[in-house]
């Protein structure tokens, strides 16, 4: 019987990759499963995974004949998974020796569906720890709990999916596949319906999983159209959120969130192409219409003058103008 299966999916990433499978290699048990997704990587990647395939004991390697991103490779290694326990790595990250079997013995303890937890962020050489922003630790609560208050960052931000670990009951309810095709922000709809719909949950303070930040690989380090996929994704934020039982409730925390990232990407237009430009501007106005006015308006009026501003003017941008094609 397979008890874990960790889901790391790869790009492009030669240099990063070897760091990642030797941390693997450190947590290998005779239970755990390794599924390494190759998304069409055009570098050295498939080389690395290869060689992991035969010297590391659990892996196995999934490829992809086009390159689909992200949220489906992600889906593929959901697809082959065979543990009891479902978690995630990036192909550009890395854990410490004994994180899994640590992880899964105190998720087992705890009983609940699945956990969240801390981090350490490396840029460079700096090394800063990340907090899952959830008061309690090592208790079971309610992910329902989680979402609010609106006007502060609260669980449903902390979107990292390999931060945790998930029972395979979640999978087997359709809670954690993503949405196939999203090139970025894959992780927002997919953490609002698992705090939506999933029964129990508990955050823990491990410290050792590593996030590797501005690798020039990554989306983030990238302006052209994938970037804009944060729009579709938080489309489906707030349209499955008015479906919820408690809309009312949770579609101001939802919209604030919609209109920070939309401010927080109109501020950085500059790195964007001039067509690409546009058309964020375009989809960002038409988002921002589509918000029912009386929660945009309370929103807007609660956000800082600056974003404020920023957003009022492109709600009232004038529609018709020419976009290029989002992928």
């Amino acid at each position: 019987m397979v008890k874990l299966s960790v889901i790391v999916p790869f790009f492009n990433v030669q240099a990063y990759a070897s760091d990642t499978v030797r941390s693997l290699r450190a947590n290998t048990r005779e239970d755990f499963e390794f599924i390494l997704v190759d998304d069409c990587s055009t570098d050295g990647t498939p080389d690395i995974l290869r060689r992991a395939e035969e010297d590391v004991p659990g892996v196995v390697v999934r490829g992809h004949k086009a390159n689909a991103g992200l949220a489906t490779a992600r889906n593929t290694g959901l697809d082959a998974a065979r543990g009891e326990y479902i978690a995630f790595l990036d192909g550009d990250d890395w854990v410490a020796p004994g994180h899994y079997a640590r992880l899964l013995a105190q998720t087992e303890a705890l009983g609940c569906e699945f956990v969240r937890t801390d981090h350490v962020q490396v840029t460079g050489t700096a090394r800063t720890v990340r907090r899952v922003p959830h008061g309690p630790r090592g208790v079971v609560g309610d992910p329902r709990d989680a979402i609010l208050p609106a006007a502060r960052t609260t669980s449903v931000d902390y979107a990292f999916a390999w931060a945790g670990l998930y029972h395979r009951d979640l999978l087997d309810r359709g809670l954690l596949r993503f949405t196939d095709g999203l090139r970025t922000a894959e992780d927002r709809p997919w953490i609002w319906r698992l705090h939506r719909q999933a029964h129990s949950f508990a955050v823990l303070g491990n410290l050792s999983h590593f996030y590797r930040r501005g690798v020039a690989s990554s989306l983030t380090q990238i302006g052209d159209e994938r970037q804009l996929d944060f729009i579709r994704a938080y489309d489906q934020v707030l349209s499955e959120t008015a479906a919820d039982r408690d809309a009312d409730v949770l579609l101001p925390k939802a919209v604030r969130t919609y209109c920070a990232v939309i401010a927080h990407h109109v501020g950085a237009v500059g790195k964007f192409e001039p067509p690409v430009a546009r058309t964020l501007k375009s989809l960002a106005s038409a988002a921002l219409k589509s918000m029912p006015r009386p929660l945009l308006d309370d929103v807007l009026d609660t956000m800082d003058t600056e974003r404020a501003t920023v957003l009022r003017r492109l709600r009232r941008r004038p529609a018709g103008i020419k976009e290029t094609t989002a992928a």
